[in-house]
């Protein structure tokens, strides 16, 4: 944490001085540290999420209920019509820009930095990736049972590299 108030961080505060007694917001941001799941399922990053945390979390929502698609999400541009993957975590990266370019599984095992990190921790093998991002699963799997790639399951990490961008 660095301290400053974002335009996002500000616009929380304002909307939360302007709240009246006993309203219940739409969506309670957390501050601890740790992501949500909202209503309609998608992430809410914790307030005091550093901002390319925030971004990550943003471009996963992004795509959180595109189609599975093997190979998906691994060209030059970040659109695609669906998302393998190690294709999403790569979209959720680059455009928080932590990242560039795509990488496919077995390029996690060599991302970033050895072990867990504080904000986000890539979990990867030749056959599959996912990530925890302030406490959230962002997984290709959890679409069977949520709907959409975000999670707040815990799985085994055995027969994984667990790494992490540098500095989160």
């Amino acid at each position: 944490m660095d301290g400053k108030v974002t335009p996002k961080d500000a616009q929380t505060l304002k909307t939360v001085a302007e709240r009246k007694e006993g309203e219940q917001p739409e969506t309670e941001v957390p501050a601890t540290g740790k992501a949500t799941l909202g209503d309609d399922g998608l992430a809410v990053a914790p307030a005091d999420a550093p901002p390319e945390m925030k971004a990550v979390i943003e471009a996963g929502n992004e795509i959180a209920t595109a189609p599975y698609k093997y190979g998906g999400g691994h060209g030059k541009r970040l659109m695609d019509s669906g998302y393998d993957c190690s294709g999403s975590m790569s979209y959720a990266l680059r455009k928080a820009g932590l990242q560039k370019g795509s990488l496919a599984s077995s390029g996690y095992t060599r991302y970033g930095e050895a072990g867990r990190g504080e904000w986000i921790t890539t979990y990867a093998n030749s056959g599959h990736s996912y990530m925890v991002v302030a406490g959230l699963r962002f997984d290709t799997s959890s679409r069977k049972r949520t709907g959409n790639r975000w999670n707040t399951q815990r799985t085994s990490a055995r027969g994984y590299v667990v790494r992490h961008p540098a500095g989160f």
